[in-house]
């Protein structure tokens, strides 16, 4: 950890940087190679959606000792061959069928009671209408859109419009890879896994803002300078902040960790797998997007502006100049600029400053005797300190 903090300390001053910026490039690469996985698993295999988007009927059987195929056989018994069996937690089982009226959900109980040999209260019963669920998923849609306005609103007025333009397609980067990522995996979209959505798009925002929060304070008045370009500064900012991005995720991801192993697999509850995953995938991917695609793209929309440009290139002319400057030595381990001294040996500028000050007739102080020139390897020094 203290190394961490020396880090951390290091990327802050800029005495370490990583151009994060100036690579993006590799950075849209790898984002594009998921985001077209994602997209084919939205296209292909679609989301498996829950009943309580599609409608349908779901029954919990709690019995420990009953397999899937047992399952689907007294299913099939009850004039449901199509139903979808599930492994629900180490004890239960969970079969999905299509819209049931009251008397077909209790015949399809009694049933699985019968051909099981359980007691009637293991099997519990869910019944959704389609209109309910499509009522469900009008208004979970509702709300991220007013979700997604506000925030616009909110990065415009505080930050400026390029900085909610940067951060909205970070945060479709972060929903379209983790819905990917649900299709391809064929896990249920439950609510838990709207809420799991929700949680991560406030995440993401978090970090993103913090982010910003920091390119701002390095680019305050930055147009009038040619100390660096728009592109270094915000660069700056991502190293300052790089350290608190790898704890903060580190730290949430703990947590989530647990319920996914604990929860999961130890307790068997399906609903914390549901938001457990969602929450894991958004908060990586949404700590990914606020270093590798936010703030990149923000540079890259900024530098189209006239007076960044200006600036890159007065920035660009004043490197080349201090590159053209007077030749640079290494001098204890340090760069210093060459001096020659009386014998045309290489010194320190510092020393060689020490010793015209010594011998500057225009000093204040006593005479001193002239000074022969000796070789400064055969001089000695006088004993004083």
């Amino acid at each position: 950890m203290s190394k961490l903090g020396t880090l951390g300390a290091r990327l802050y001053d800029g005495e370490v940087s990583y151009d994060f910026v100036g690579r993006r490039k590799r950075w849209y690469a790898i984002s594009a190679a998921i985001l077209v996985l994602a997209i084919g698993g939205l296209l292909f295999r679609q989301l498996n959606l829950g009943i309580e988007f599609s409608g349908g009927a779901q029954f919990t059987v709690t019995a420990p000792n009953v397999s899937l195929d047992q399952a689907r056989v007294a299913m099939a018994a009850a004039g449901h061959p199509d139903a979808t069996v599930t492994q629900s937690g180490s004890d239960k089982i969970r079969i999905t069928t299509q819209s049931l009226t009251n008397d077909e959900s209790d015949k399809v109980v009694s049933t699985l009671v019968k051909s099981l040999a359980i007691p009637s209260d293991s099997v519990s019963v869910q019944l959704v209408g389609p209109t309910w669920g499509k009522e469900i998923t009008s208004k979970a849609l509702t709300a991220l859109v007013v979700f997604l306005i506000l925030v616009a609103l909110f990065l415009s007025l505080y930050f400026e419009w390029r900085m909610a333009v940067a951060a909205l397609v970070a945060l479709a980067h972060d929903l379209v890879i983790t819905i990917g990522i649900y299709a391809l995996t064929g896990l249920e979209v439950t609510p838990a896994t709207v809420i799991g959505l929700l949680t991560i798009l406030g995440y993401s925002l978090y970090d993103t803002v913090v982010v910003f929060d920091k390119v701002k304070e390095n680019t305050r008045g930055i147009a009038s300078s040619n100390r660096m370009s728009y592109s270094q500064a915000a660069n700056l900012a991502l190293n300052q902040t790089l350290v608190r991005s790898i704890n903060t995720t580190v730290i949430a991801l703990i947590p989530v960790t647990a319920i996914l192993i604990v929860g999961v697999a130890v307790l068997g509850a399906s609903t914390l797998e549901d938001l457990a995953l969602a929450l894991f995938i958004g908060m990586a991917s949404g700590a990914y997007s606020s270093i590798f695609v936010a703030t990149p793209f923000l540079c890259q929309l900024k530098e189209r502006e006239p007076a960044m440009q200006a600036l890159s290139r007065r920035v660009e002319s004043r490197q080349k100049t201090e590159a053209k400057a007077a030749p640079k030595t290494a001098v204890g381990g340090r760069t210093a600029t060459a001096v020659l001294d009386r014998d045309g040996e290489d010194v320190d500028a510092g020393s060689a400053s020490d010793e015209t000050a010594e011998t500057d007739p225009g000093t204040p102080g006593p005479k001193q005797p002239p000074r022969r020139n000796v070789p400064r390897s055969k001089r000695k020094g006088s004993g004083k300190r």
